[in-house]
Formats: structure tokens, sequence, C-alpha cells
């Protein structure tokens, strides 16, 4: 459930392009397509900067963005199963201002990750549908156009809402443990079919190459207008992605971990789902790289740059399912697994998005009423129709950033919260240390 309801459209949607995307070197877009790689002096497109590309996307996916879910993940948890207040955002405020969470403070703050979280799935709903009416003109000819992609965002809120309605231990967890069985064959199937001790190598030199440089890459700042051009695009967006994601997955990963410990809870959520991520995106992303690597007119000649360098982002994940394939027979049945995990993500994500706003709103209710998760399942298939309607992907981002903002405040309150609650409980263990001490050296 946390890996289907967390990342699961998007390391689908840019587990292909992006590694392929920081792999290439033609600033086709006016900016530099990897700063990193640039200034550590890896310019061509050769295994070096494969292994750059790589490590790129593992930054923009692992512990910086699980950090924060962590952190809000932590804190809901803590005060509604350990000082038994709403499981809601404003609880995490209780050690600041005390009652004050149940006026307008806590209903301003409750609202605020509220928008986060509906724009940070419509986001995702908006990623997910563009590139399952692409896997779908691949196989059937639909024209994966604008009408096409609405009503795939119809038809599958329905299933998301009926989903929602059916609760944790029903409709999510079903959906959430096929798509871990299908991801499974998927996975497999690349791990296999793809170049298995090349992938192998790849996943280890990145991961050591990450370890190395998570911190310095953490603190860089852009320094030239390209740069910065690049860092808003890509490193500013992911940072505004996961902080508007974090009220939404925070809330879930509270719910599903009632009885750990806090650091199982930490370790858990911090470096499990980011391993996961990591070997996911070395099998697809590299499986594309050493496409590129061995394409017939040379490193980064291949189609598939060129998808990446038309921005069509969505088409560069089953091309290279097809060339992996081999043949028509097998690349149709392995669209088809891609398309059907596309599909169940986009569910998981948004009924679980729908059931983590209604428990919002209705004060940390763990069962809110079936009507409210209807209303606010149809409101968030609604918002990601109108924002693919409005812009496609460049509206999506923009809202995206904009909501994150003030989301990103209330982040920091909750930790400022959280610290000084931990601190008191440090201080009541200590003191009630103490106090049994002295008892015992009296008697």
């Amino acid at each position: 459930m946390l890996l289907s309801a967390g990342v699961g459209i998007g390391i689908l949607f840019f587990g292909v392009a992006e590694p392929l995307f920081y792999f290439d070197d033609s600033g086709a877009f006016g900016y530099p397509n990897n700063p990193h790689a640039d200034l550590d002096g890896v310019t061509a497109m050769n295994h070096a900067r494969a292994v750059e590309a790589l490590k790129l996307a593992f930054f923009h996916w692992g512990l910086h963005g699980w950090a924060v879910y962590v952190v809000v993940g932590m804190s809901l948890a803590y005060f509604a199963y350990r000082r038994n207040l709403p499981l809601a955002l404003r609880s995490a405020l209780y050690p600041l201002i005390g009652d004050r969470i149940y006026g307008p403070i806590g209903h301003t703050v409750d609202i605020l990750g509220v928008l986060g979280c509906v724009f940070g799935i419509a986001t995702s709903l908006g990623l997910g549908v563009s590139q399952i009416a692409v896997g779908l003109n691949r196989l059937t000819g639909i024209d994966p156009g604008l009408p096409t992609q609405v009503a795939l965002i119809a038809a599958i809120c329905a299933i998301s809402i009926a989903s929602a309605v059916s609760g944790v231990k029903y409709g999510i967890r079903i959906i959430s443990e096929l798509n871990v069985g299908v991801s499974v064959i998927v996975v497999g199937s690349f791990l296999i079919g793809g170049p298995t001790l090349w992938l192998i190598s790849l996943f280890g030199e990145t991961l050591v190459a990450y370890v190395r440089d998570v911190v310095p890459m953490g603190l860089w700042v852009a320094s030239t207008p390209g740069e910065r051009e690049w860092q808003d695009a890509w490193t500013i967006f992911y940072w505004a992605w996961w902080l508007a994601w974090a009220p939404f997955i925070g809330l879930f990963i509270a719910r599903i971990s009632k009885g750990r410990t806090l650091r199982e809870f930490i370790l858990g959520v911090l470096f499990a789902p980011p391993l996961i991520i990591f070997l996911w995106q070395a099998l697809f992303g590299g499986t594309a790289l050493h496409q590129e690597l061995n394409a017939a007119m040379g490193p980064g000649t291949g189609e598939l740059m060129g998808m990446i360098r038309d921005w069509n982002l969505p088409e560069a994940l089953f091309a290279t399912a097809d060339t992996l394939a081999g043949n028509d027979i097998l690349g149709t049945i392995l669209s088809s697994l891609l398309i059907f995990l596309l599909i169940s993500w986009f569910v998981t994500s948004s009924d679980s998005s729908t059931l983590v706003v209604t428990t919002i709103l209705s004060m940390g209710d763990e069962e809110p009423l079936a009507r409210h998760r209807i209303f606010w399942g149809v409101c968030i298939g609604l918002v990601a129709a109108v924002l693919l309607m409005a812009g496609g992907l460049k509206a999506l981002q923009t809202v995206l950033m904009i909501a994150a903002l003030p989301v990103s405040v209330v982040i920091l309150a909750m930790t400022l919260g959280m610290i000084v609650a931990l601190f008191q409980e440090t201080s009541n263990v200590l003191g009630k240390g103490r106090k049994a001490k002295t008892q015992v050296e009296t008697s």
C-alpha cells in the first residue's frame, strides 16, 4: 500500500524518461540536461554519464522525498496513537498552541493540507492518464488526445471511489497487493529480458555514487541562468511534488503503521521504499540507457532519445518495452501489463487520497462517511481534468508548485511541534525515573 499510494504513477511515468533526459547532452530545451554531470566533467554520452543520469534520478526519488513523508507521517501517528488526538494535521501543533488547534488555526492547517493533497494527486493523475492514453494508442489505435484522457479520468475515478468507499482493509489493500504481483512480473521481464549483468552492475555503481554524493547534491545551488532554469524545472518541481503529497502519504502511512515504534517507523519508511524505487529505476531506466548506449549510429542516436528531445515522455516507456520484448506478441503482452499497472496505481493513489482528505476534514475519523468519500473522489478527478484541459503538464506543474508553498510552512510547524513533544516526553520519562529513584532511596 505504501509503494502503490506513494509513488506508483510517478516512477512509471519518469522511470524511463528521466534518466534518458539526464543522459542527453544536447541542451535541447535551452538549459543543460544534467548540470551535476557537467560540473563533474562527465559531458560525453558514455557509461559514466549513464551512471550520473541514474544517480540524479535516485536523488529526486530517494531520501530527501521520503524524509518529508517520515516527518509528516510520524507526527500524525504519534499525536493520534500516543496522545489520542485527532488523526489530522492540526494535532501536530498541539504542543505549540494547545486547545487552539480546534479553532481557526487548526481549520486553516487542515485546509492547506487538503489543498496540497488535491493538487498533488491531480498532478499525478494527469501524468498517469496521458501515459495510459499513449499506451492504448500503441495497442489499439485509439486517439490519445484530450477527450480520451478525460474519459479515462472519469472511468478510473469511478473505480477509485468504489475502492475508497470499501476502505483500507478491502479495496485499497486488495488492489495494492495486485499491483505488487503484476509489478514483480514486469520487473522480472526487464531484469531477465534485458542486459541482466550490466543492469546489476549499473545499480551497484549508481547506488555507491548516490550514497557518496547525496549530501552535496542536496546542498547544491544553481549559479548560472541555465542551471537555475534546470533546477526550477526538475529539482524544485520534485521537492514541490513531495511536499504537496506529504499530508496525503503521511496520513496514509500513519494509518497503516499503528503499533510500530518510532525507530521501526523511521527505518521502514526512510530506507525500504527508496531501495525498491532505485531498483525499479535501475531496471527500467537502465534498460533504456543500455539501448541508447548501443544505438546503431552511436550513443544517444536511438529512437528513445528522439522521443525525449520531442518531449514525448509518456511513449518512451512503451518504446523501451517493445525493444526489450523483441517481437509483437511479447511487446503487446508487456505493454498491456504496463497499462494495467498505470490504471491500478492510478486507482490506488486516487482512492487512498480520497480517504485521506475525508479523514482530515472529519477531524481524524478513520471511517468517514461514504458520501464524503464520493464527493472528494469526484473533486479530485475534476481538478485533474480541468488542469489537463487548461494546459497539460505545464499547468499541472505550475499549480502543484503553488500549492506546495503553504504546505511547506505547515510541515515546518508540524516538525517543530513534534520536536517539542518528544522533548516533553523525554522530560516526563526522566522525571518519573528520578521520582522513582528518590522513593527507593527514601524507603
